[in-house]
């Protein structure tokens, strides 16, 4: 038999709830944070990627060294303050590249990396996930993105590792028989080969950039540091891609350069963005990734903290449960106002009405020591004649009788049963 007591104590009991919310938020902002979309680590050529042609160990290496990095999948962001990073494909729409570039002009530089190697997922079954394979090297082609730039490959020397310097670094490439160099009339050059060949250079579009300028080794534009703070925003091209991906940051002479070319991009600044929307991991912003962003995260605070009011104040009753009755009571009134309830829920008060009359004129025949095996007639004739004979004002019983067998509402019901009882109350006083 229940007691009516809960199983669990209180602090079970706000445990477990507490818990279920915890988890209950932590799944919604997963979701909302796009952290349910799988990893990354694809072996592409971004900086989610982890094989020898990917750029997570750029990215890491600039998070170590104090950098505010973050791995763009929202296209809505790409125009956020700071150097946004891009690693376009090589199959990249050049026209999507371009507007990219030209939205965000006045909003902070940007670095472009020209892919190089052609990669595919290792079929070495001791590779861990993401390591890649190199399958030859093709040279991307982007119409409608700076079109008066050349980019091609060729060997450098004749030593297995090719050598480069700039801004003041020297290191070797890993690789010297596939080197890709870029040429235009507006390039600046940054990093260059040993041959002279263009590694990595900005775009000279009539603006100042003195930190640029400065590990160009040209003279620096009059203004100084203003020059940073003009409309336009610069951009810089980094032709060969193992100067910052993974293959090449494995040397520390690599890990320094990319360092000082982020350092002169930013002017200093140290946010940097890497782009992974167009290696196919861009999200649009769902109800939920805004809830959890301002200025709507107020909102959400504030409606977290109203729920937890709530619920702590449910869980803070007053006073002790109050015990449950039983659906059935024991005892003769019980099951009478039982009975009574379940004809009056189903509405079919009339098919009381004959037999109330007639265990009524059972108990005045049994008062009134009249014949028990008469018929109804001659019974409540008799009936009749002692109701004239004590109460002459009164109704005939016969009378009342048929009423209340002919009633059909419940207030008719109600009043001819009530005269049938104060008539009966009469003969037996």
């Amino acid at each position: 038999m229940s007691t009516g007591t809960s199983p669990f104590s209180q602090r079970t009991a706000l445990a477990l709830i507490v818990f279920g919310a915890l988890v209950f938020l932590a799944l919604l902002y997963t979701i909302g944070a796009g952290l349910t979309g799988g990893s990354t680590n694809d072996g592409g050529g971004h900086a989610g990627g982890k094989g020898l042609n990917g750029y997570a160990a750029f990215a890491d290496y600039l998070e170590r060294r104090g950098y505010g990095v973050r791995r763009l999948r929202d296209p809505g962001a790409l125009d956020d303050p700071g150097l946004l990073v891009l690693t376009p494909p090589a199959g990249a729409e050049g026209a999507e590249i371009d507007r990219i570039v030209e939205e965000r002009r006045g909003a902070g530089p940007t670095l472009v990396i020209t892919p190089k190697w052609r990669a595919s997922s290792s079929d070495n079954p001791k590779a861990k996930r993401g390591w890649v394979q190199i399958g030859g090297t093709a040279a991307p082609n982007w119409p409608g993105f700076l079109d008066d730039v050349g980019v091609g490959i060729t060997p450098m020397g004749r030593e297995k590792r090719a050598v480069w310097s700039g801004g003041g670094i020297t290191g070797r490439l890993p690789d010297a028989r596939q080197v890709q160099a870029g040429t235009g009339p507006r390039l600046v050059p940054l990093v260059v080969g040993s041959d002279r060949r263009i590694l990595a250079a900005y775009v000279d579009d009539g603006g100042s950039y003195p930190a640029l300028e400065a590990m160009a080794g040209l003279p620096v534009s009059e203004g100084g540091e203003e020059g940073n703070g003009a409309a336009q925003q610069p951009i810089v091209l980094v032709f060969e891609p193992d100067l910052l991906d993974n293959y090449g940051m494995a040397d520390l002479a690599n890990a320094r350069l990319a360092e000082r070319l982020v350092h002169a991009a930013t002017g200093g600044a140290g946010k940097v963005q890497f782009d992974l929307t167009l290696n196919g991991f861009g999200r649009r912003p769902n109800l939920l990734t805004l809830a959890f962003t301002p200025p709507f995260l107020a909102a959400t605070l504030c409606l977290l903290l109203a729920a937890l009011a709530v619920g702590w104040r449910a869980f803070l009753r007053f006073g002790p449960p109050r015990a449950g009755a039983r659906a059935i009571a024991f005892g003769k009134r019980a099951l009478v106002s039982n009975a009574a309830g379940l004809i009056r829920r189903s509405r079919r008060l009339h098919l009381v009405t004959a037999p109330y009359a007639t265990r009524a004129r059972e108990r005045l025949v049994r008062v009134l020591a009249l014949p028990r095996l008469a018929d109804v007639a001659a019974t409540e004739a008799a009936i009749d004649r002692a109701v004239a004979a004590r109460a002459p004002e009164a109704t005939p019983f016969s009378d009342i009788a048929t009423r209340l067998r002919a009633a059909r509402s419940s207030h008719e019901i109600m009043k001819a049963a009530q005269d049938l009882h104060a008539l009966e109350r009469t003969l037996t006083q």
